[in-house]
């Protein structure tokens, strides 16, 4: 019985790890843990989240096992959740057992998008923000350059396991020093555009809702810590874009 309880803790701390590893909200990461465990059997599953470490308890016939596990950021991906959702719905019908449940869960490989199409989806999407701003053709496509560029520089450093902040520094530095350069020659209606749409692929939405979600649904000690986290990454990208307009001399929509 110890056995295959340790087995279903294994099962429900591993769940649990990667649903914070990928960006979930707490809430639905206890939620999931709470009942994978009890469809495997268990009587009763405690959680307790940190903002880089789980500790889950699960009870069975009285009998307790407490494991921790520690979570490092894998990225967001919403595949990999929803996929651990999919295999808690699968045991909650009993579909699956533990043990199977095991099984795919070790089977889930995070996928992402072409870097390629990554690549060019940023560009447009900084670009057209640019286009609603006002700025013509010109102003489109320099801002496309200059955020299609900088999304190269995040791959390439984050690739190579960087900082986060020194990330989300260097790209802005980068997309600004390029972007500066559609003042620097009146590229244009409105170049100043370019310089602030090029940069909004470094807005760190994501981790913003989740702090907010985390706060209101109880969660503080999360919501704060993702909270400074999304704060220091904006830092960041603020020293990065100041570095480069204090280079280049070129001090764009702040003149």
């Amino acid at each position: 019985m110890a056995s295959n309880q340790r087995a279903i803790s294994r099962l429900v701390a591993q769940a649990g790890q990667m649903l914070l590893a990928h960006g979930a909200e707490s809430t639905l990461v206890g939620d999931i843990m709470r009942r994978i465990g009890i469809a495997s059997g268990v009587n009763e599953v405690e959680v307790a989240l940190s903002a880089n470490a789980l500790v889950v308890t699960t009870v069975k016939n009285g009998h307790c096992i407490t494991t921790t596990r520690s979570c490092a950021d894998r990225g967001i991906n919403m595949k990999a959740i929803t996929e651990i959702q999919r295999i808690c719905i699968m045991m909650e019908k009993g579909i699956l057992d533990f043990s199977m449940a095991q099984k795919k869960l070790n089977a889930i490989s995070p996928e992402r998008y072409n870097r390629w199409l990554v690549v060019a989806m940023i560009g447009l999407s900084c670009a057209s923000f640019a286009r609603l701003a006002g700025g013509d053709w010109a102003v489109f496509w320099m801002t496309f350059l200059a955020s299609a560029c900088g999304m190269i520089v995040r791959q390439e450093i984050g690739h190579r396991h960087f900082n986060p902040l020194l990330n989300f520094a260097a790209t802005a530095f980068v997309t600004t020093l390029i972007s500066a350069q559609a003042v620097n020659f009146s590229i244009g209606n409105l170049p100043t555009v370019v310089m602030a749409s090029s940069v909004l692929m470094l807005v760190p939405g994501f981790p913003l809702i989740n702090a907010v979600a985390d706060m209101l649904k109880g969660h503080i000690n999360m919501g704060i810590a993702r909270f400074m986290m999304a704060s220091l990454l904006t830092l960041a990208t603020s020293l990065g874009i100041v570095a480069a307009m204090g280079i280049t001399g070129i001090w764009g929509w702040m003149s």
